[in-house]
């Protein structure tokens, strides 16, 4: 196998310039993010000096996720993806710019400001699920993947570069020219959507309120591969999520040395980079649900692996293959999602895997800092990672077909149309 084969696959950036400008925008969009969280964590730990106030950070974001998630992802299959999309993205830049005035006048309590980050996550939700179908319908199904991958690549570059920025930004000129920033930030995502032509479902329309949640799960209750997919994720997030637990393994196993903590921290999206990075044969190859096991088993063997370690390099080196397994695992996944999915249900299933993405880590990080506390914090990683390692042999054993190719997709052919409708030119 060629290097150029085994690269990231780039071809969606050629064949639409359409995607190419949503790539762009979302890049922005999530470098303006991270910046944003920076100064979010800095000054609610500033006004409190409190763990418990900068913890509630997490939940302001991840709550409205979870409550709204679903019904939002039923809306998202009612109406035009398009314009819900732009909806939310002139929701999300005006709680931005609300949370830089803040920032400049002062004087806001810690609970205003949380409450301006929980109506931001809101509209994110909204936004998500409508987002959720452009790769499908601006992409064949052969580049879906790809575009996929492209998209997590951008992510985790976002990821590495946005908290070092943010806080340039903010000992340069404070904590509201980050939020404005993030504010601006959303322009450039918005005017790559507003290029887009309509996007209603193809299909019939959801029902509304709670019997078009009802469909969505029953759906996916239903659908054994999309369900397998889902599943195979919690089991990766809940059992072995490992971030909680670096302090104390970094305390017990390698002195307490906080650049060691640091790297540790970078390792994992190092290897996520990597793994977007050499992407390229795995989303070719058209067996996403096998990547998807291989991808989350591996992960949690090289946790388990990481918690016996005394080495410190021996440690970065699993952290790295941890985080490129995962990569491999979160393109696949989405990649069944997108391609096992009717278009009419696509909304909803984006919501599920996105509150999934969302609790999952959250509730993974209790669950290990739980362990840790009766335990020791080796125990917790080894533990959590052979759990998530059972858990996906069961999950691959039990459901043959996640094992197997993606069958040809029905509504494959529109694919092609909307993407010349949608791309008339370059930007």
């Amino acid at each position: 196998m060629n290097l150029s084969h085994a690269l990231i696959d780039v071809r969606p950036l050629r064949t639409s310039p359409a995607f190419r400008r949503l790539l762009i925008g979302r890049t922005v969009s999530v470098l303006g993010g991270f910046m944003a969280m920076v100064a979010v964590m800095y000054q609610v730990w500033d006004m409190t000096h409190s763990t418990v106030w900068t913890g509630a950070v997490g939940l302001a974001q991840a709550l409205p996720m979870v409550v709204f998630g679903l019904f939002a992802g039923s809306w998202a299959d009612r109406g035009d993806r398009r314009r819900i999309f732009l909806v939310a993205t002139v929701g999300q830049a005006s709680c931005s710019l609300l949370l830089a005035v803040q920032g400049f006048l002062g004087h806001v309590p810690v609970a205003g400001v949380l409450a301006l980050l929980a109506v931001h996550s809101g509209f994110g939700a909204v936004g998500g699920p409508a987002s959720g179908v452009f790769v499908r319908r601006l992409l064949p199904k052969k580049e879906v993947a790809a575009g996929l991958a492209l998209n997590h690549i951008s992510f985790q570059a976002m990821m590495l570069l946005g908290p070092a920025l943010g806080g340039l930004v903010l000992g340069w000129a404070g904590v509201g020219v980050c939020y404005l920033l993030d504010a601006l930030s959303f322009a450039v995502a918005f005017y790559a959507a507003f290029r887009l032509p309509a996007l209603p479902p193809e299909g019939e329309p959801s029902r509304t309120g709670l019997h078009g949640v009802v469909d969505g799960l029953r759906f996916l209750a239903r659908h054994r591969v999309v369900r397998g997919a889902l599943i195979t994720d919690l089991a990766a997030t809940v059992l072995s999520m490992p971030m909680s637990l670096f302090p104390l393994v970094n305390a017990e196993r390698f002195g307490g040395n906080p650049r060691t903590l640091g790297l540790f921290l970078s390792a994992v999206a190092v290897g996520g980079v990597a793994g977007s990075t050499l992407s390229g044969s795995i989303t070719r190859w058209g067996r996403p649900g096998l990547v998807m096991l291989c991808g989350a088993g591996t992960w949690g063997a090289t946790l388990a692996l990481f918690g016996l370690t005394t080495d410190p390099w021996a440690g970065l080196a699993l952290l790295v293959l941890a985080g490129a397994a995962d990569t491999t695992s979160v393109i696949s996944r989405g990649t069944i999602v997108q391609t096992r999915t009717p278009d009419v249900l696509l909304g909803r299933v984006t919501a599920a895997e996105q509150i999934v993405g969302q609790a999952g880590p959250n509730l993974g990080n209790l669950r290990g800092g739980l362990v840790a506390g009766w335990t020791s914090g080796a125990t917790a990683l080894v533990s959590g990672g052979l759990l998530c390692l059972l858990a996906v042999v069961f999950v691959g054993s039990s459901t043959p077909e996640l094992r197997e190719g993606t069958p040809p997709d029905r509504h494959d052919d529109a694919a092609p149309q909307l993407r010349d409708a949608a791309t008339p030119d370059a930007p």
